[in-house]
């Protein structure tokens, strides 16, 4: 599928305009910051005028309704030009570091039940425009984009224009993005792990795991029961052997479900013993962040136990960090996107 930058490519050759033009355009949008074409006043008026006709008044392909921010979080919902709904978080660490933690589906189609997100069920995979749109309407607004995850509403990898998102995020001549600041997320789509890795072999990868029993992570997160854990393990295997990139192990802490010794050894031994590149594995602890429209089941683990399991995981010899939890007070956290707005009904106007 062509993108708006590979239409205004085409246009501008239709017209027998010179590719300096088009080049022009580039600038004006990734220099000036510009994204609305009567504003790109490098560029002849009669030019700009037919730009309008064919394109629009600006280039966004979504538009932003409502806005909540906390400290180092700010959320943002956007409405696609279909009326669907997706959210995306700006992280704002203490060092002055920008990361984003943009969408990929509306919605979500595979049901992990901790996730409010999953919920609402899948309504459509975004367009490669609406994905890097999410990141343009904070570029255009001077935001630093330091780092991107799509760790956002749905399943990265079940969208195939999430690679034509990519090739668009780390385009020279666009955003220029390093790919190595920029982290899919999985729940262990293998066949698409796969292409990821032989296409992007340096964008980092993260898999959701959340529990290291096979049955029991099936009852969690019903993908488990096409892709087990042991083939998903195989294919990250081989990109770790073949690329040499660590390879992130994503694990929600849940309360009384998810964190007991056994699971600590099970993990443990899942993961040590793979190879000796093995250390390449990293576990990332995440608290679980009560969400409207989650299952009521689970709760937000106490510091002590989570302790707990992060020092059984350490003195094991495992690469462990607990990950620092933003925005959950504006409900921005993991697996907390648009539950809000689908509970809770319409919003109101960005300021």
């Amino acid at each position: 599928m062509e993108t708006k930058f590979d239409r205004l490519k085409t246009f501008v050759a239709e017209k027998g305009w010179t590719n300096y033009r088009f080049n022009q355009i580039l600038h004006a949008i990734f220099k000036e910051k510009r994204s609305e074409f009567d504003r790109m006043t490098t560029l002849p008026l009669s030019l700009r005028k037919q730009l309008q006709e064919e394109f629009g008044r600006t280039l966004l392909s979504l538009r932003p309704i409502y806005r909540q921010s906390s400290g180092q979080a700010d959320k943002v919902l956007f409405e696609l030009p279909d009326s669907n709904k997706i959210e995306t978080v700006r992280l704002i660490y203490r060092t002055g570091w920008e990361s984003y933690c943009i969408s990929s589906q509306c919605g979500c189609g595979f049901g992990c039940k901790f996730c409010a997100t999953g919920k609402i069920g899948m309504k459509r995979n975004l367009s490669a425009d609406e994905i890097t749109d999410q990141i343009l309407y904070f570029y255009l607004q001077n935001h630093p984009i330091d780092s991107i995850s799509f760790m956002g509403m749905g399943e990265a990898l079940a969208n195939p224009q999430i690679f034509v998102a990519l090739k668009t995020l780390t385009d020279p001549r666009l955003f220029n993005l390093s790919p190595r600041r920029i982290t899919v997320s999985t729940i262990g789509l293998v066949p698409q792990i796969q292409r990821l890795s032989q296409e992007f072999p340096q964008v980092n990868l993260t898999f959701s795991l959340h529990s290291p029993f096979d049955e029991q992570r099936s009852d969690l997160m019903p993908i488990n029961r096409k892709y087990p854990l042991r083939e998903v393990l195989e294919v990250l295997d081989a990109h770790i052997q073949k690329h040499r990139r660590k390879v992130y192990i994503a694990y929600i802490v849940l309360p009384g479900v998810n964190d007991s010794p056994v699971h600590a050894e099970k993990l443990i031994s899942l993961l040590r013993g793979r190879g000796p590149w093995d250390y390449l594995y990293h576990v990332n602890l995440i608290r679980y962040n009560p969400a409207i429209g989650a299952t009521k089941a689970y709760n937000r683990p106490h510091k002590r136990e989570l302790a707990s399991f992060y020092q059984r995981l350490r003195e094991a010899g495992l690469n462990v960090t607990v990950r620092q939890s933003f925005g959950v007070d504006i409900e921005a956290a993991c697996g907390q996107l648009y539950g809000q707005y689908y509970i809770r009904g319409e919003p109101g106007e960005v300021e």
